[in-house]
């Protein structure tokens, strides 16, 4: 891939408040040449603007698993950010559940060697319990960058997380990934 073409960017956006921020990552990502797709979680639907987003990136936002024999609607992914990613969508990744098409599409790239960066967005309540803290450390002993840390965002109190929507550091998931496509190309 060139400069120009960067490829296909599949935004993955949860349900959090912060994915009604998810068209500056859009904006970001199409300044760095990608051609975008958003798919959001069915809780992440009630935060987006569907059909604004839909004619920002040029493709409709999905959400369902589409009918058999219906043909796909998005062309083929090159790599992923899933962002903001809830706690719960942290947890079902790491144990490969794919209950959701969000999650279908996340697990069956990080099986196909895709690159993928998330960038969560939760409190501290969640991101406290053992089992969200086994899920990071998981997804990051497989490759995946999970960009979580006082150093990215800092966590807040759970109801306490809307002051930090505008903070979100949506440049960086970008950054990193192209970290990650640079470290692709460097290996073959």
């Amino acid at each position: 891939m060139t400069p120009a073409d960067a490829g296909n960017l599949y935004v993955i956006a949860c349900g959090s408040p912060a994915s009604r921020q998810v068209g500056r990552l859009v904006t970001l990502a199409q300044q760095r040449d990608w051609s975008v797709c958003v798919v959001v979680t069915p809780d992440g639907r009630k935060f987006v603007d569907a059909p604004g987003l839909a004619a920002q990136t040029g493709h409709p936002v999905r959400t369902d698993y589409k009918n058999p024999g219906d043909p796909d609607v998005l062309p083929p992914p090159d790599a992923m950010i899933v962002a903001p990613a809830t706690a719960n969508t942290i947890n079902k990744w790491a144990a490969g559940i794919t209950d959701t098409l969000a999650l279908g599409l996340v697990v069956e790239a990080q099986g196909k060697g895709l690159p993928i960066v998330t960038l969560p967005f939760t409190n501290t309540a969640l991101a406290g319990h053992p089992a969200f803290q086994e899920s990071v450390a998981r997804l990051r002993g497989w490759g995946i960058p999970v960009l979580l840390g006082d150093d990215v965002l800092p966590l807040q109190p759970p109801g306490a997380g809307e002051q930090l929507i505008d903070r979100i550091p949506w440049r960086l998931t970008l950054d990193v990934l192209d970290d990650e496509m640079a470290a692709g190309t460097t290996g073959e």
